[in-house]
């Protein structure tokens, strides 16, 4: 190789490393202004949102006879409002506290830790018969990989009520310097079309009023897998269940 060329490749190199450092300093910004309005939005609409439930629930016990049933109604929606927006604004800040936590990793036993996720379920009465293969170990921060199987096994438990025979399969492997994870179940599934909305926050594919949720654990999931290095993706057919996988990346040497 001559000097020209070595001349050539490095500057190549300075350029890529500076192009990088921008981009990286750019989403820095990005996710600290992303984190400024979360709080800034949680704080300011609670006040507004605490009030508006307090006075209607006051209106319902103080002149709750006077009402007829349509305005009786319109009350209590109002109430019920109120409380699923606090609801999400309670979401919106569990997710930014996640993503200032500080990044602690650690070697993480993978397999012992979403068996122990599925015990959790089991106790709250998840009726879904769980099995967990052999998983490789990870090089993580234990509590947000926790987060991270309490996410996708619970909601692996609820697309899989009032199936005869719920079943949920965990299982991992090694690919290329990654470590990556996998739970497939045979619950309601989704439309492919629509795979790319699932980890958007508060995008749901399925009636709330079928399946509970507000739309925020999956984006959650999706941000603790990109603190690691890694992905996320998914799988799914209509009533035909569903496979939610991430990666994490290897341990560095």
């Amino acid at each position: 190789m001559t000097k020209e060329s070595i001349d050539t490749l490095r500057v190549e190199r300075d350029s890529l490393a500076g192009a990088l450092a921008e981009r990286s300093a750019q989403l820095e910004a990005v996710t600290k202004e992303f984190e400024q309005f979360t709080q800034t939005v949680s704080h300011d609409l609670r006040a507004p949102l605490r009030a508006l439930e307090g006075f209607s629930q006051i209106l319902m016990e103080d002149y709750g006879e006077k009402l007829d049933a349509d305005g009786t109604r319109c009350v209590q929606t109002l109430v019920a409002s109120a409380r699923k927006a606090s609801s999400l604004l309670d979401d919106l800040h569990t997710y930014s506290r996640w993503c200032r936590k500080p990044f602690q990793p650690v070697v993480v036993n993978m397999e012992k830790l979403a068996a122990q996720k599925a015990e959790e379920l089991k106790l709250d009465g998840a009726t879904a018969n769980f099995n967990i293969g052999p998983l490789p170990e990870a090089w993580g921060d234990p509590d947000m990989l926790d987060a991270i199987w309490q996410q996708l096994l619970g909601n692996a438990v609820k697309f899989t009520k009032g199936r005869k025979s719920p079943a949920i399969e965990v299982s991992g492997r090694c690919e290329n310097g990654n470590t990556i994870y996998t739970v497939q179940d045979n619950g309601a599934g989704f439309d492919p079309k629509y795979a790319s909305r699932l980890f958007g926050v508060f995008q749901r594919l399925h009636d709330e009023k079928e399946f509970e949720g507000r739309g925020i654990g999956l984006a959650t999931v999706q941000r603790l897998v990109h603190r690691h290095g890694g992905k996320t993706w998914a799988e799914g057919e209509v009533n035909a269940g569903a496979t939610f996988s991430f990666s994490l990346s290897a341990r560095p040497l």
